[in-house]
């Protein structure tokens, strides 16, 4: 049986980062990932161009049941951090809005830059290695995997949630925690698309592929961001980020008018342009296919000379405040992140160690802190894995 003082199940972002940060702090650390590659959500991510910060991180861009957990891990590496980390490999990148940072050119360009300093620091990396079982010794824990039995002082579980399992994501990290008495609090998909099944799916499919923008709200929740039709139903970032906060049967508001005030407007229209029809206004904010398919899904479009005061205050309502109920969202299935987790209560926020299972420590997205769309996930992974390399 191979023995050694550190492992850290999941090779993803808050695993590679707690192995460096640990091995450089001198510690013999085995990294096991049952995948045959490393990092597959950061090579995916921000659409190949991994958006791996955010400048404006901050404790109120995260989604806790007990929200002051990840201040103390945040706190201790910040985006800051990973941005000298970034700069000292010469990894070129740029803000592209909001304070999100994506590489200039790939996602492999962080994903080499973590492999190259768990390899420095002496990372003793196994893929495609499964865990079979775990069990509590008197020194800390013993693994049962693919590749023989293997012995440490500290486990470190870092495998993520359940979100895209294409690339390999289980239920494992959460089958791990209940095993030595951690409550899971119930997970579902979030930063994820909405499905759209009554008489709107006609709509969404018609203008699939447009982008607008709008504010998106939901449960005192409001997010300024583009709306994109699908053929499904919603997506963009402003749908993917109030999904967070949406629960089956809520209803979301839409404002597709978020620098106008819609009434004004329209009243200042029907006195300047009162032969205009309604359809060609909105096509002037809207595109031409937009603006004639709401028209006639909620107006019956005619010159703005034509429309009484209350017509008008029930357009602007309906552009200003459009209510909708999604039938439900696509699921794990594209879904960029899992709510929900391993409960924080019953870990330490300063070392992230279980305080069920002394030398358990859990890392990244398996616990329940979820960040907003924009890479404060990632500053979520590396801050957590760098906080629990300390005391591992």
């Amino acid at each position: 049986m191979r023995s050694t003082e550190v492992i850290i199940i999941g090779a993803g972002a808050a695993g590679l980062m707690c192995a460096l940060s640990a091995a450089q702090r001198g510690r013999q650390v085995i990294l096991l990932d049952h995948a045959n590659k490393a990092g597959k959500k950061i090579l995916m991510s921000g659409g190949g161009r991994c958006n791996f910060t955010n400048l404006y991180t901050e404790p109120g861009n995260f989604l806790s049941q007990n929200p002051h957990f990840c201040k103390s891990a945040l706190a201790r590496y910040t985006q800051w951090d990973f941005i000298a980390l970034v700069a000292k490999h010469g990894v070129p990148y740029h803000e592209k809005k909001l304070g999100q940072l994506f590489c200039d050119n790939k996602s492999s360009d962080i994903l080499e830059m973590l492999l190259n300093e768990c390899s420095d620091a002496k990372v003793d990396l196994r893929l495609d290695t499964s865990v079979q079982a775990i069990e509590k010794t008197a020194s800390g824990y013993q693994l049962t995997t693919r590749a023989g039995e293997l012995a440490c002082q500290s486990l470190v579980i870092a495998t993520g949630g359940l979100s895209i399992p294409t690339l390999g994501a289980t239920g494992f990290g959460f089958q791990i925690a209940r095993q030595f008495g951690h409550s899971v609090l119930p997970t579902r998909a979030g930063l994820v698309p909405f499905t759209i099944t009554d008489q709107l799916k006609a709509l969404c499919t018609e203008l699939s592929g447009t982008s607008v923008d709008c504010i998106a709200s939901c449960n005192d929740q409001s997010f300024r961001e583009n709306l994109l039709f699908t053929h499904r139903g919603l997506s963009g970032p402003a749908i993917l980020q109030i999904s967070s906060f949406w629960e089956p049967g809520d209803s979301i508001e839409l404002n597709l008018l978020p620098d106008i005030d819609a009434l004004d407007w329209l009243t200042q229209q029907q006195a300047e342009r009162p032969n205009s029809e309604l359809k060609t206004l909105l096509g002037e904010v809207f595109t031409k296919k937009m603006a004639t398919l709401l028209a006639d899904l909620w107006f019956e479009s005619r010159p703005m000379k034509q429309y009484t005061p209350a017509q008008l205050t029930e357009i602007a309502e309906q552009l200003s405040n459009w209510r909708l109920v999604p039938a439900g969202t696509e699921g794990y299935r594209t879904a960029e992140v899992t709510l929900g987790g391993v409960d924080t209560r019953e870990v330490s926020s300063k070392t992230l160690e279980s305080l069920k299972s002394p030398g358990l420590y859990f890392i990244g997205e398996v616990l329940d802190v979820t960040g907003h769309l924009g890479g404060f996930n990632f500053q979520w992974a590396w801050a957590s894995g760098y906080a629990a390399a300390q005391y591992v």
